[in-house]
């Protein structure tokens, strides 16, 4: 997921002025409905205040624990499908704690469901877990690959899985504790990075029940994520043609390299005649093993990404025919697998005040002198300006941002009420897949950002179990959102891609 964004167009009136005016649209739409007398008294707001208090201190008193988690999976970095040890690790961490684990949901061995509580409100909350390839880094200023090791923690998916199962544990706290009702579920969802790992969680029912979901991801700011993100669908398309040598007999030989240069060269002939908001990615990921040997197999991996699904689809499909044309001007022949495939993120703005709320409750990240003095060597590496380092401890003003990247949380927003935030837990002016975002996830100035979402969650989490009116009002906008769209995934009925990493 690319989290470095540009701020939008979009303004917004005095922050206390927009939570006056939803609480008195919420009533009104309430009594109107007739629902307010379906709904359970709500708590004393001084009770509520009392339990926000708790979860604070609580999770501040684990801190310990859960940072050691986060830099246990930091350490195995593995990545998409591939992520045994950390789904394990966050699976015991929940079992421990009272949560019923049903694991390898979605035909996915990687993938979980953790669930604690019962009867309604059902929320969850997503956990990440995989890591990039290519990607090693230790956690320093300077670049330099943990020997033996290929991938790396580029988004900080260690801390994502250990904050939102921190969060979790706490939530599970008080409702043992009789002090919350409702039901809680942590969902364990596997290779983010590609995988579309939450598309088949959704496409197998695993948030049919459920009345909303929090989450959030690792960035090097602290905001309500009202973030614009970008639909998108991958494939890698393979071509097959005939060996030979390539100085004594070129003439008997096909190059299937020849097919994925002819198909890169029309996709960026074609980058001129499509809307301007795509965005195309490929790599070359079988090229040939020898240059005397003309090459029998090759292939290409490719990433098409717009706001709409619909121009997305559209794109995607004149790939294909490039690539069938491609095959057909270099005498080979051509097949493509579908890799993964995600929706736009559908924003709910009543979940984001209520989750800017409870960040600006619980503060930004304060960095110690050492880690200023880090943080100043590592923006040095950097080679643009960036935002002083003390800006970690600052709340961005809530506000619509438009960003270039994708995430699977999209899927799930377009069958739940969704919403996010980030949390600094990289140096302001990191940029996300890089190797500075590694170094910052496997030290202090990660988990103390982690930490800082577990807390902002987990107070979302409790104005949504003890809150009627803010579901009821985040469903409505989400309805109304939705439309008369019905779902359907943009990876087809494909089978999860479990060796798409290899």
């Amino acid at each position: 997921m690319l989290i470095s964004a540009v701020p939008g167009s979009g303004k917004f009136p005095p922050f206390h002025t927009l939570v006056s005016n939803m609480k008195k649209y919420s009533l009104l739409c309430l009594l109107s409905a007739g629902l307010l007398a379906s709904q359970p008294a709500l708590p004393p707001a001084a009770d509520v205040e009392a339990l926000k208090s708790q979860a604070v201190q609580d999770l501040q008193a684990r801190y310990a624990d859960y940072r050691q988690i986060a830099l246990r999976i930091w350490g195995f970095a593995e990545v998409g499908y591939k992520e045994t040890k950390s789904s394990a690790l966050l699976q015991k961490s929940l079992r421990d704690n009272g949560f019923s684990v049903q694991a390898g949901v979605a035909d996915i061995p990687t993938a979980f469901v953790a669930t604690y509580g019962s009867g309604k409100p059902v929320i969850g909350i997503l956990a990440e877990y995989d890591a990039l390839p290519g990607l090693s880094q230790q956690a320093g200023a300077e670049k330099k690959s943990v020997p033996g090791l290929d991938a790396g923690h580029g988004c900080g998916h260690n801390l994502f899985g250990a904050a939102s199962v921190a969060a979790g544990i706490e939530l599970q706290k008080l409702i043992k504790q009789g002090k919350l009702k409702g039901t809680i579920k942590v969902y364990g969802t596997p290779a983010e990075e590609g995988g579309s790992g939450k598309v088949y969680m959704v496409r197998a029912g695993l948030f049919r029940d459920v009345d909303a979901v929090v989450h959030w991801h690792p960035g090097n700011e602290n905001r309500a994520m009202m973030n614009n993100y970008l639909a998108n669908s991958s494939a890698k398309f393979r071509f097959h043609g005939v060996a030979s040598h390539a100085a004594a007999s070129p003439e008997r030989g096909r190059s299937a390299l020849d097919g994925v240069e002819a198909l890169n060269h029309m996709v960026n002939m074609m980058r001129e005649h499509i809307p301007q908001e795509t965005r195309i990615h490929y790599v070359i990921t079988n090229g040939g093993k020898a240059p005397n040997v003309v090459p029998d197999f090759a292939e290409v991996y490719y990433y098409i990404r717009h706001p709409n699904r619909d121009n997305v689809k559209e794109v995607f499909a004149r790939v294909v025919k490039a690539a069938e044309g491609a095959a057909l001007g270099t005498g080979t022949t051509m097949d493509y697998e579908i890799i993964g495939g995600t929706h736009d993120l559908l924003l709910n703005e009543t979940l984001a005040m209520a989750v800017q709320r409870n960040l600006e409750r619980v503060g930004g990240v304060a960095y110690s002198p050492q880690e200023l003095d880090f943080g100043k060597k590592l923006q040095a590496s950097l080679g643009f300006p960036a935002p002083a380092v003390e800006s970690a401890s600052t709340i961005a003003t809530f506000a619509t941002v438009d960003g270039g990247g994708s995430t699977d949380v999209g899927d799930v927003s377009y069958v739940v009420p969704t919403v996010g935030l980030l949390a600094a837990t990289w140096i302001p002016g990191t940029p996300a897949h890089s190797w500075q975002a590694v170094a910052c996830s496997g030290q202090e100035i990660g988990t103390k950002g982690m930490l800082v979402a577990a807390k902002t969650m987990a107070l979302t989490v409790i104005d949504l179990l003890t809150d009627p009116a803010l579901l009821a009002k985040a469903t409505t906008e989400f309805k109304q959102d939705v439309g008369s769209y019905v779902y359907k995934p943009l990876l087809g009925d494909r089978k999860p891609a479990l060796n798409y990493r290899d």
